[in-house]
């Protein structure tokens, strides 16, 4: 089992910056697939980006490819989600989530059995 913190979120004018980390207990954590998700009120919960248990493979939904940058470092237990050029429309909370995997890339949210609480990202106009 895993636990996942997410942290970093805040307040950002368009066109600016933010990082987001995913801090993860557990002894194994390099053998999980992480997602990083978000949610706007009243819209459904949608993948952002993902990363397999080495790092190897990354996937990145169109709206965000080219502005956003999944990474992590297995030796700190944590997944980081660089946001670049945010736009009003990225304004949500934000969750990692985990699943053990040590071949596939999971992208949807009914694969992940392990979340966290949270952060929300608010991009003002």
């Amino acid at each position: 089992q895993v636990q996942l913190v997410e942290s970093g979120g805040g307040l950002v004018q368009a066109g600016g910056s933010l990082i987001l980390s995913c801090a993860a207990s557990g002894r194994t954590f390099s053998s999980y697939a992480i997602g990083w998700f978000r949610q706007a009120p009243g819209k459904e919960r949608e993948i952002v980006a993902a990363i397999s248990w080495s790092g190897g493979i990354r996937y990145y939904a169109d709206s965000v490819k080219g502005r956003f940058t999944i990474s992590r470092d297995n030796a700190k237990n944590t997944v980081y989600l660089q946001m670049n050029s945010l736009e009003p429309e990225d304004t949500a909370v934000y969750y990692c989530a985990a699943r053990w995997s040590q071949t596939t890339v999971p992208i949807s949210k009914d694969e992940y059995p392990y979340w966290g609480q949270g952060t929300q990202v608010t991009v003002s106009s």
